[in-house]
């Protein structure tokens, strides 16, 4: 049974299992293996697999719940499984940086953009038979090129672990800040959710003109929740 951090759940972010797949592309199937563990067959016998990480929430209703920063690591750990790492050396590397970095979420703090490649480095060296893990480690720039996807619009705090995210780009309007609504995405300025501005600019037959009456909001908050929604959609 997985082990829960005391903490409110103010402050935290919560999202529903489908609402972290929307925000972050990974299935629901997918996010719920990694958070929960599975059972698999391998040569005739039954073998269990753990969750990746701690989560930050307990189960709510019967059902699985995600804080920001589980959010963050499901982007993180989608990133390299996307370019063939396997679980083993993800398991390894998450374990290594948790005890470096001493978080249970050390894929969402800034220290892994420095040091997150000594940690592969080191596991390429004591593993055989993975190149993706090779080509990845060859050079700062191949691993950077990885992490800046998943950096982009990101804010750390003094301890380098990450608390607030931009999804469109630091100078936008939307922001996904887990102290704030739950952690779901806003407009920064008004505080106004970007899916319910969408839907409001849709009534409106595309009018932001309309939407920015209807809630007091900045043209350009309509613009960028608009421009959020659809590239979820897309």
């Amino acid at each position: 049974m997985a082990q829960f951090n005391a903490q409110p759940l103010l402050g935290v972010g919560i999202y529903a299992v489908p609402e972290a797949a929307r925000l972050t592309g990974v299935s629901t199937g997918r996010i719920r293996r990694w958070l929960r563990g599975y059972t698999f067959q391998y040569a005739g016998e039954e073998h269990a697999s753990k969750p990746v990480w701690q989560r930050q929430l307990p189960t709510i209703d019967g059902k699985l719940a995600l804080g920001f920063l589980d959010l963050l690591e499901v982007r993180f750990v989608d990133a390299f499984r996307q370019r063939g790492v396997t679980w083993k050396t993800l398991r390894a590397a998450a374990e290594k940086a948790r005890n470096l970095f001493d978080t249970t979420h050390p894929f969402s703090t800034r220290r892994f953009k420095t040091d997150g490649r000594s940690i592969f480095a080191q596991l390429a060296n004591e593993a055989t038979g993975e190149p993706a893990l090779i080509d990845i480690v060859k050079t700062q720039y191949a691993f950077n090129k990885i992490l800046e996807p998943f950096l982009h619009g990101l804010e750390f705090d003094e301890s380098d672990q990450a608390f607030r995210w931009w999804p469109l780009g630091l100078k936008r309007c939307v922001v996904i800040d887990p102290q704030r609504s739950f952690g779901q995405p806003i407009v920064n300025k008004e505080g106004v959710p970007t899916s319910i501005l969408a839907s409001a600019f849709r009534a409106a037959e595309e009018s932001v003109a309309a939407v920015t009456g209807w809630y007091e909001v900045e043209p350009r908050s309509v613009r960028d929740a608009v421009e959020f929604e659809q590239k979820l959609a897309a």
